[in-house]
């Protein structure tokens, strides 16, 4: 672990209830239209914002409610911006070329019926420490694959290691589920958001809607987020949403409306590689102790990408399942990389120890790599490939990975 960082994840783990009360919070996240910062506020009114120096007053995202009862405030920011502050904290610009992007997912605290995670224990769950390394790295992006929200139900009489945790969709929860954990890499770089199954409907819809989703106004469930791309020099990232997708089934309506979603893409083609950000990987490879199978799931995704020319599409970035892999199937079809690691209970099945294997993979051989354990992605742009390194929550390299086109290779560090 780098020397400095020591002593402010200790104090970071001590001072993580009280970061829960800040008054307010703020970030910059990616969107159709550019980056935009966000605020929210207990403030009476959306306040100025000031963009190299210029102040602007914010639009108001979404009003006060019981659930949510501070101000969600936004303003786009204009390409080139290099200096913004909002009610006193500045914010991170994106940066004119992006060359170092962090990818982790699957990071709330789980909370459901007999199902506890204890997360008062920075061990149990670690979502801060990972992210207080990750921001360490000095990103000029994030990415988040989804999967914020897991505090559904209280923690169980008598549990101390989730004593007076908040529960349910609404402020307090996602405060500290996201803002509080997050903080230093909130503050670090501007953030691409994924929408997870935990953010659906039937869970943390509302807060998702309000809080993090892409589109100009919060929707109302049930809906999904729009299909959009953010293009960076020499990389489009496409978003779409899978959250509303079944795992083990794939009816019709549902792989229609993910038919729909892919559709609103266009032709991803457009001179720069393309990177699909989609919660629920449309490959993945089961493991069974070192034995590497096919993880015959995501039947909806697959369903809908069967058949569809996904040329441009490099790579395919996603969570869900909470391990670390990578399958890659040559010039066949894009990589599919899982970064399910942020801090959520982690696959049972999933030893830390790696597995490597070449199975088949929905009809096609994919060289796998497969590793459970707490952590982040960091991915450095070398030329036209990327050179990608797995650190866990020791800030140790676990996994090295380079990206060239279609090809990604992982090996253990």
């Amino acid at each position: 672990m780098r020397p400095f960082l020591g002593l402010f994840l200790l104090c970071l783990d001590l001072l993580a209830a009280d970061a829960v009360m800040a008054a307010s919070e703020s970030w910059v996240q990616m969107t159709a239209t550019g980056a935009q910062a966000r605020l929210v506020t207990q403030a009476a009114s959306c306040p100025e914002i000031l963009i190299d120096g210029r102040a602007r007053t914010m639009n108001e995202r979404a009003a006060p409610t019981e659930a949510f009862p501070d101000r969600v405030c936004q303003a786009d920011v204009p390409r080139g911006a290099r200096r913004l502050k909002v009610e006193g904290m500045a914010l991170p610009p994106l940066k004119s070329r992006v060359n170092r992007i962090v990818i982790l997912g699957d990071s709330g605290c789980r909370l459901k019926g007999a199902v506890v995670q204890n997360c008062n224990d920075p061990e149990a769950w670690p979502f801060a420490r990972v992210a207080a390394l990750a921001a360490a790295q000095k990103p000029d992006l994030v990415i988040h694959v989804g999967d914020y929200y897991y505090r559904e139900t209280p923690c169980p009489t008598g549990v101390a290691g989730c004593a007076g945790s908040p529960y349910g969709d609404r402020w307090p929860s996602w405060q500290a589920e996201l803002y509080a954990p997050a903080a230093p890499l909130l503050a670090a770089a501007p953030w691409v958001f994924a929408r997870g199954n935990h953010e659906d409907c039937s869970r943390g819809g509302a807060g998702w809607f309000r809080l993090l989703d892409a589109a100009p106004a919060p929707k109302t469930c049930p809906t999904s987020s729009d299909t959009f791309s953010v293009e960076l020099a020499g990389l489009r990232l496409i978003l779409v949403d899978s959250a509303e997708a079944a795992d083990r089934a794939a009816p019709a309506p549902l792989v229609a409306d993910f038919d729909r979603e892919l559709d609103a893409m266009g032709h991803p083609h457009t001179g720069s590689p393309g990177w699909l950000i989609t919660h629920r990987p449309i490959w993945y490879a089961a493991r069974d102790g070192a034995i590497l199978s096919d993880g015959d799931t995501n039947a909806t995704e697959r369903a809908a990408v069967k058949g569809r020319s996904l040329a441009g599409i490099d790579l395919i970035v996603s969570g869900h399942t909470h391990f670390f892999s990578s399958l890659s199937f040559g010039a066949s079809r894009p990589s599919q990389l899982i970064v399910g690691t942020g801090g959520d209970i982690l696959e049972k099945r999933e030893v830390a120890k790696p597995a490597t294997g070449d199975p088949m993979i929905d009809g096609l051989p994919a060289s796998i790599f497969a590793m459970g354990r707490f952590g982040y992605f960091v991915f450095d742009r070398d030329g036209a490939d990327w050179v990608g390194r797995f650190y866990d929550v020791t800030d140790a390299v676990a996994a090295t990975c380079f990206l060239h086109a279609r090809a990604l290779k992982c090996t253990p560090f």
